[in-house]
């Protein structure tokens, strides 16, 4: 006589065959599965000193250039001020030439006049042509005077001049110094995580926060080497999300990237039998609206 246990026994390993085809049914409607990711990027220090300022939150959108935060630049600036005393005090020794040189100027002048008044007296026998020499030789004294007194001052300022040049380096590397001070996001994006606050105190290369665009997010997925000749890049794929009803939100994307090397499906898999298969990872660029998180499972199918 069967009792009521067996009858259900009966009934479920007749309606077993049904239910493993539906559910290789339901497993096989999708090529691929994985998780999204994006480029994440650590945004990092390049001054030292004290955070006054730091204008971001986990979450918070920010836009590529924006200024949102600033290291103390107290030190900076008086180290900045303190050689611009200094190169403004060699520039103080700097000779006048113009002035310097006046006098010489002067005497040529006066010379030149002296040997015109000569050179008319000797027309009229009333000077010697010693007297003409002898000023001749006076006015081109006068001008090897005044040539070696210019390059003596041309050599003096050079000289002055070439003391600054470190000093300029120096305040050039100040301002840039400054300038890194100033805490700027290089690219648009949301923030991930935080890693500093204000009023901490920091060294070039501390991690301040990490950011990434997530307008363009990305499906990692995993395929066989069979399914390699389905795909291509730039290749137009759908991708499928779950949604709060249980049902699939679809997706447009595109392949951008395909391993050329094989490797060991990732531990996320559930099983041991497919992690020991070997596999290719794709990126497929996907258009977010606003629902796809990182770390969500997307479903993937060839068109």
């Amino acid at each position: 006589m069967k009792t009521k246990f067996d009858m259900k026994i009966k009934y479920f390993l007749a309606a077993l065959p049904l239910i493993v085809l539906s559910c290789n049914q339901n497993d096989s409607q999708f090529d691929a599965t994985g998780n999204f990711e994006a480029d994440e990027i650590i945004i990092s220090a390049e001054a030292s000193g004290k955070i006054l300022r730091l204008d971001i939150n986990e979450g918070t959108e920010l836009k590529e250039k924006a200024v949102i935060g600033l290291i103390d630049t107290t030190q900076l600036f008086l180290r900045k001020k303190q050689v611009e005393y200094s190169i403004r005090a060699i520039n103080a020794k700097q000779p006048n030439a113009t002035v310097q040189l006046a006098g010489i100027t002067e005497q040529i002048e006066t010379a030149q006049r002296e040997k015109k008044r000569i050179e008319n007296l000797l027309k009229d026998d009333a000077a010697t042509q010693k007297q003409l020499d002898d000023m001749n030789a006076q006015l081109d004294l006068l001008k090897r005077q005044y040539a070696a007194t210019q390059s003596t001052l041309t050599i003096t300022k050079q000289s002055l001049q070439s003391e600054t040049l470190p000093m300029k380096a120096q305040l050039e590397q100040l301002e840039d110094q400054i300038r890194k001070s100033q805490i700027v996001n290089p690219i648009n994006g949301t923030v991930l995580t935080l890693y500093t606050k204000k009023n901490e105190v920091v060294n070039p290369g501390k991690a301040l926060y990490k950011i990434a665009d997530l307008s363009t997010i990305i499906l990692r997925a995993y395929i066989s080497g069979s399914q390699l000749s389905q795909i291509k890049l730039g290749q137009t794929v759908e991708v499928f999300v779950d949604t709060t009803n249980g049902e699939y939100k679809k997706y447009s994307g595109t392949i951008a990237w395909v391993s050329d090397k094989a490797e060991f499906t990732p531990k996320t898999i559930q099983t041991k039998e497919e992690r020991a298969n070997l596999v290719y990872a794709v990126k497929i660029n996907v258009k977010n609206d606003g629902y796809l998180k990182l770390g969500m499972y997307g479903e993937l199918k060839f068109n």
